[in-house]
């Protein structure tokens, strides 16, 4: 016998009712804002570091699936919808990290931009290090700058699909199949990157909702 389903401790009892399924987009949507809206203000305003710390790894215990239910299908450019990209990030590094660690060092490489200084990793950047840039990325959402924790991300996406790319490009003739997973999850990131940077400048320009 399965264990009963538990409602994840950051919501209160009436957000909780997006994780039941509703079927109401509208009603959705509005849920979806306001849990994002009443998170992000109530770790902002001044919030413990253990609490800081449980928002943070909140998918590591809930799973990712949870807040999938409850931001994945808001706007790409609203701020659930930026909140679920920056823990879906954190989410694919953590699962992924020595192959990201390689797509990541590949792209620095690649890369000439301000990107390299505004991701903010060490180099070189391991497994360890990049699950640090995870949280710290994260963490800085709540702690920070907002918009500067957007653009953060944005800089690791463009960076790691710039390492796909280049990847992609010396694996064509000998492993086509891997070349192509790589140049998808190239347009996946490069496109992630768009959507966190409007973000940013949207939050700048008190617009993002």
């Amino acid at each position: 016998m399965s264990a009963p389903y538990r409602k994840p401790a950051l919501f209160a009892g009436h957000e909780f009712s997006a994780f039941q399924g509703g079927d109401d987009p509208a009603e959705v949507s509005a849920i979806a804002h306001d849990t994002a809206r009443a998170l992000l203000s109530r770790v902002q305003e001044g919030a413990s570091a253990d609490v800081v710390q449980r928002v943070v790894t909140f998918a590591d215990e809930n799973g990712i699936d949870t807040l999938a239910e409850l931001w994945s299908r808001s706007s790409a450019h609203s701020l659930p919808g930026a909140l679920w990209r920056m823990y879906l990030i954190r989410d694919l590094i953590r699962a992924q990290a020595p192959q990201m660690s390689v797509l990541f060092s590949e792209g620095l490489e690649q890369l000439s931009t301000a990107d390299v200084v505004v991701a903010g990793a060490p180099t070189p950047a391991g497994p360890d290090e990049m699950v640090t840039l995870a949280d710290t990325i994260l963490h800085g959402a709540f702690t920070g700058d907002f918009s500067g924790a957007l653009d953060r991300a944005a800089a690791f996406c463009r960076i790691v699909s710039a390492g796909c790319t280049a990847t992609a490009n010396l694996s064509d003739l000998t492993h086509p199949e891997r070349a192509g997973t790589l140049t998808q999850q190239a347009a996946r990131l490069t496109q992630t990157a768009h959507e966190l940077a409007v973000c940013a400048r949207l939050w700048r320009d008190h617009a993002l909702d």
